[in-house]
């Protein structure tokens, strides 16, 4: 397979220093000039196989990072309805151990959540050492859907002051010193946004309405976000230039194929955690003779 990860963080890392143009993105991506062995095959079964050859090394990888303790991973999924975050957390995270990872979505905050700041219920997640943590939508939401629609903005109990630019460069600004303050305390920030056409999220809607065992994802809601389509779009720009940073930088991953963004996803994922160096635990020699006496003691038993 031609596709290296080097391909992949050249293609899609977003880099602090760079300006971000989401047309400058193909959400339909399927690997042109990278995935030639896939392309000449079944693009689907390739993706597939490739798929699982990460995750074997994602489950190895992550037995190393519960068993140090020392570091967390937190990967943050951001995307418009359909693009699949669900699919990205079944089929990424179904080789790995799930006392080790836990799966977070937020939907909206209760009179608790806003009785306090806009990061608040989102800190309380946060992953321990040693586990690996998924927040489907996150605190990025407070930039997105909350910049969209004005109203909800209203119920965060606020102090008076304008909402304007400066308001939120402010909240960029919260979100980048938390991140910074995570990756500084061994907590490994991944940031993915799911770039997914309005072409084919119509496509996935209508699935969903055609298909009576999918009528339970569709709902009314979708259209009502869809009909925002621009402004989410620049919303998720704003988001990307202002939060990409050295410590924590977003990925933007083509989502109209979703056995390629995938297999992206879970590339990413396993080199990062590879990328720790993190071996498993020794004993020193006291423990040694421990476990040696222990030993003999069970084969002792009678």
């Amino acid at each position: 397979m031609a596709l290296k990860y080097k391909d992949i963080e050249h293609l899609f890392c977003v880099r602090s220093n760079r300006r971000v143009r989401l047309k400058d993105h193909k959400p339909g991506w399927k690997g042109d000039g990278y995935l030639r062995d896939l392309a000449k095959d079944d693009l689907k079964t390739g993706a597939q196989e490739y798929l699982q050859q990460n995750l074997d090394a994602l489950a190895d990888a992550q037995e190393r990072l519960y068993a140090s303790g020392r570091h967390s991973l937190l990967i943050v999924l951001q995307a418009m309805d359909t693009a699949g975050k669900d699919g990205i957390i079944k089929h990424v995270m179904s080789g790995i151990n799930p006392q080790g990872c836990q799966v977070f979505g937020f939907k909206r905050p209760s009179d608790e959540d806003l009785a306090h700041n806009f990061l608040w219920r989102y800190t309380k997640c946060l992953p321990e050492r040693g586990h690996i943590g998924i927040f489907n939508r996150s605190y990025y939401e407070e930039v997105l859907v909350v910049r969209v629609h004005d109203e909800i903005l209203e119920r965060q109990r606020l102090p008076p002051g304008k909402r304007n630019g400066a308001f939120w460069d402010a909240r960029y600004d919260d979100i980048n010193a938390l991140e910074r303050h995570l990756t500084r305390n061994g907590t490994v920030v991944l940031k993915f946004f799911l770039h997914i056409s309005k072409g084919e999220q119509k496509k996935r809607l209508l699935d969903r309405l055609d298909d009576p065992s999918k009528h339970w994802k569709f709902s009314v809601a979708d259209l009502a976000e869809r009909a925002c389509w621009k402004s989410y779009q620049e919303a998720f720009e704003k988001m990307l230039n202002q939060t990409s940073t050295k410590w924590a930088p977003w990925w933007v991953i083509p989502a109209d194929n979703q056995w390629v963004s995938r297999a992206l996803v879970a590339t990413v994922v396993t080199r990062t955690v590879e990328g720790l160096g993190l071996k498993m635990p020794t004993v020193d020699a006291q423990q040694q003779r421990d476990l040696a006496k222990a030993k003999r003691q069970l084969l002792g038993e009678r």
